[in-house]
C-alpha cells in the first residue's frame, strides 16, 4: 500500500492561517499586557513609561498581592485533591453499576449551570440564621449552635467556604472525565489479569492506575490552571471581601485595573498570572511525562 506523502509546503499553507490566528489571539495579548505593565496608566489618559516599577511595587509594596497568591495556590491545590476521589468514584461506578454513565451525567449537572446561579444559590445556603440560611438552620436543628458562622463575612473562613462551592460544582466534571477514561480500558485486560489472580484493588493498582495516567493528567492540568484563573465565583459570592480576605490573583487584578484605575499595575499582575500558569503547566506535564514513561 502506498502511503500518501504531502509536501511540507502544502502542510504549511494549511497550518499557517490557524497558527497566525492562534498567535494573534494568544501571544500578542500576552505581549501587550506585559508592555502595559511597564506603564503608569489609568487605561484612559496618556501613559507614562516607568519600566519595572509596577512589578517592584507588586512584589514588595502591595499588602494584598502575596496573600492573594497564597489563596490562589490553595484554591488550585484543593481542586487537585478532589481528582483522586473522582477517580475512585469512577472505578466504583464502572465496576458495580450497569448504567454508571447515567449517574456520572447527573453529577455533571452543576457544571452546566451558570456560575451566577451557583453563587447565588450557595450565598443563600450560607446566609446567617436570621436570614434563613439553610446550613446554619440545619446546625441549629441538630443542637450545634456553636458551629454556626457568618460563612461569607468572617475573614478566617470565607475563602474556605468558596473552596467548598467550587469543589462541589466541578466534582462531576472531573468524575465524567475519569469515568470515560476508566470505561475505555479494554475489559480483556482485566479478564486476563483475573486469570492470574489480579482483581479488585490489585487490578486497579497494576492496570487501571497506569493506563489512566494520561486522562488523570488532563484533569490535573484543567483543575490547576482553571483554579489559578478563578474569578467569577469569588466575584459573585464575596467580590474579594471582607477586607480583601477572599481576594485571589484575578480579582486583585480586576480591582486594580477597573476600580482603582491602575491599568498598568493590573497588567503587571496579569503578566505574573500568565507566567505562573505557564510555569505550572510545564512542571505538571514534565512530572506526568516521567510517570507515563515509567509505566509505558
Amino acid at each position: 500500500m502506498k502511503v500518501l506523502k504531502v509536501p511540507a509546503g502544502t502542510i504549511a499553507v494549511f497550518v499557517l492561517p490557524c497558527l497566525l490566528l492562534y498567535v494573534c489571539l494568544v501571544f500578542v495579548p500576552i505581549l501587550v499586557s506585559f508592555y502595559s505593565g511597564l506603564l503608569k496608566w489609568d487605561g484612559i489618559a496618556n501613559a507614562e513609561f516607568i519600566g519595572l516599577a509596577n512589578f517592584r511595587d507588586m512584589f514588595a509594596n502591595d499588602p494584598v498581592f502575596w496573600p492573594s497568591v497564597r489563596r490562589t495556590l490553595l484554591y488550585a491545590l484543593a481542586s487537585m485533591l478532589e481528582i483522586p476521589l473522582c477517580l475512585w468514584m469512577a472505578i466504583l461506578l464502572h465496576r458495580y453499576l450497569k448504567n454508571g454513565s447515567r449517574l456520572a451525567s447527573i453529577y455533571f449537572t452543576p457544571v452546566i449551570l451558570s456560575v451566577v446561579i451557583i453563587g447565588q444559590l450557595w450565598k443563600t445556603i450560607y446566609n446567617p440564621t436570621s436570614m434563613g440560611g439553610m446550613l446554619n438552620g440545619v446546625l441549629v436543628s441538630l443542637g450545634l449552635d456553636s458551629w454556626t458562622h457568618n460563612w461569607l463575612t468572617e475573614p478566617s473562613i470565607a475563602m474556605y467556604s468558596i473552596y467548598l462551592v467550587s469543589l462541589w460544582q466541578y466534582f462531576g466534571y472531573h468524575l465524567l472525565i475519569q469515568y470515560t477514561g476508566v470505561t475505555n480500558i479494554p475489559e480483556e485486560i482485566y479478564e486476563a489479569a483475573k486469570i492470574d489472580g489480579a482483581e479488585g484493588f490489585k487490578a486497579d493498582r497494576f492496570i487501571t492506575m497506569p493506563l489512566i495516567v494520561p486522562i488523570f493528567k488532563i484533569s490535573i492540568v484543567l483543575a490547576f490552571i482553571g483554579s489559578l484563573q478563578a474569578f467569577d465565583m469569588v466575584m459573585v459570592m464575596t467580590g474579594g471581601g471582607p477586607a480583601h480576605a477572599t481576594d485571589v490573583i484575578s480579582t486583585h487584578m480586576y480591582n486594580s485595573s477597573f476600580l482603582s484605575l491602575k491599568y498598568g499595575y493590573g497588567s503587571a499582575i496579569a503578566t505574573f498570572l500568565v507566567a505562573v500558569c505557564l510555569l505550572f503547566t510545564v512542571v505538571i506535564n514534565f512530572f506526568f511525562n516521567k510517570l507515563e514513561n515509567r509505566y509505558s
